[in-house]
């Protein structure tokens, strides 16, 4: 059955048209097809479709232009442009600006139909809710559901997931360790139309690089020594939701190459496996790093890089968000009360002056350390500096990790840098079980990192 509003069509080559028009009305589409951009908005004006699939290089006039024009009349319509690997650049301009979803032209029919059929089923669970509700919760200033904090840099994140979540487009997570930008990709998740389906977190500098294809792609029984039975990846387990890659500028150049692939196609191949299989997921990646340089260094694929830098989220460091600090904090308070059975009656005057003052290397993650350590110590009241772990007179290192440089045996003796880098990560992986993840995140330092300097030591690992 057709839908009651067409799908448009801007496209100046003919033969294209004839394709683009014989697949969707195999499909069940309407369609109407212009050449140019003035019979594209004639037909837009007229026939008022919901779904647009538009050229970007256009005879008469920019496709991005008419992109533009035909979002003012329309903010809910949903642009899929299409557009030559020579342009691809300006197919990511055009999803920052608001478009729905990009094709690269020569693009399968499958990656073709999938487009289109995810920006009907955005238009049909949009129908179902009231549009004006709708909008203003896209441009809220803040959702305190998902962060807390009301500074402005955090509005305009906000802002950015509202306007991201219902579309396509990869997301691109950026900031220190310990801001939130996993918190960052559930909200994108939460406030799309995938919301019902998995979310499946991968972090990919925690894996070894020589099992990280099989955690991402999966693997058949007998595929390499200890497969013991089929297993079905990341990839595959967040087929119909978001799939979100976390550090993955720590991601091996041989699997970029494979990610690069399944984004281009759709399709996972499991290790072992002959036989690609099609699964609809959305990406979602963050790194701690900066990705840019990566790129520059050769460790990080451009066309990589600029296939998943379509929006970039930035989540900024604490110390950026100022009385945000505060607000973390009391919430922060609040909880761990509750938790523990505590009654603090809130922060003094001088406590909130203390925090505020301070640089949080490790951002949100350290300050709820805080908060929790001075809610099991204490047993309630208004909480005073002298509350407040002994640690944070020291403000350059993580709390836990310069408390035991302070009473450590490493400056006794003098030595090598060398040694005593390798002594300071073999006492951390005592205190943590041997688990280089836990030890990673202790010393702050990337897993990866960890996994190759204990490989060339020799030491056994998990």
């Amino acid at each position: 059955m057709t839908q009651a509003r067409p799908v448009l069509v801007v496209e100046d080559t003919p033969s294209l048209q004839t394709i683009y028009r014989s697949v969707l009305v195999a499909a069940g589409y309407s369609v109407v097809v212009a050449g140019t951009a003035a019979d594209g908005l004639a037909a837009f004006r007229a026939q008022t479709p919901a779904i647009v699939l538009l050229d970007l290089i256009l005879p008469d006039r920019d496709g991005m232009t008419l992109m533009r024009d035909i979002l003012a009349e329309n903010p809910f319509a949903c642009i899929i442009v299409m557009t030559a690997n020579s342009t691809v650049s300006r197919a990511v301009e055009a999803m920052r600006a608001g478009a729905f979803d990009f094709l690269v032209k020569p693009f399968e029919e499958d990656r073709f139909l999938s487009s289109v059929k995810a920006a009907s089923d955005e238009l049909r669970d949009s129908a179902a809710r009231d549009a004006a509700p709708r909008r203003r919760a896209a441009q809220a200033p803040a959702d305190r559901s998902v962060f807390i904090g009301s500074s402005e840099v955090m509005a305009r994140i906000h802002r950015t997931i509202g306007s991201v979540a219902r579309s396509m487009a990869t997301v691109f997570v950026t900031g220190e360790s310990g801001t939130g930008k996993e918190l960052a990709a559930v909200a994108v998740h939460a406030r799309s139309s995938r919301a019902t389906g998995p979310f499946i977190a991968l972090n990919c500098g925690a894996i070894p690089p020589d099992l990280l294809e099989s955690e991402v792609f999966g693997h058949m029984k007998g595929s390499f020594t200890g497969a013991i039975s089929d297993k079905p990846g990341a990839a595959a387990a967040a087929d119909g939701g978001t799939l979100f890659l976390d550090e993955i500028c720590e991601m091996a150049l041989p699997l970029q190459t494979k990610l690069l692939r399944f984004l281009q196609t759709s399709t996972i191949q499991p290790v072992g496996s002959t036989r690609p299989r099609k699964v609809n997921v959305r990406i979602i990646c963050a790194t701690n790093r900066d990705p840019m340089d990566y790129v520059r260094r050769g460790l990080f694929r451009e066309d990589l890089f600029y296939r998943l830098y379509v929006v970039p989220i930035h989540m900024p460091p604490l110390r950026e968000r100022g009385a945000d600090v505060i607000e973390v904090a009391e919430a922060a308070l609040a909880r761990f009360s509750a938790e523990e059975g505590k009654d603090f009656s809130g922060l003094s005057d001088a406590t909130r002056a203390f925090l505020l003052a301070q640089d949080w290397p490790g951002n949100v993650r350290q300050l709820l350390n805080v908060i929790r350590n001075l809610v099991v110590l204490n047993e309630g009241g208004l909480v005073t500096p002298e509350m407040l772990p002994a640690g944070m007179a020291t403000n350059t290192l993580p709390l836990d990790l310069t408390d035991r440089l302070a009473v450590s045996p490493l400056t006794a003796h003098p030595r090598t840098l060398a040694q005593i880098e390798r002594q300071a990560i073999e006492a951390a992986l005592a205190r943590n079980d041997s688990s280089v993840p836990a030890t990673a995140r202790e010393l702050d330092i990337s897993p990866s990192t960890l996994y190759r300097k204990l490989e060339a030591w020799g030491i056994k690992r998990r």
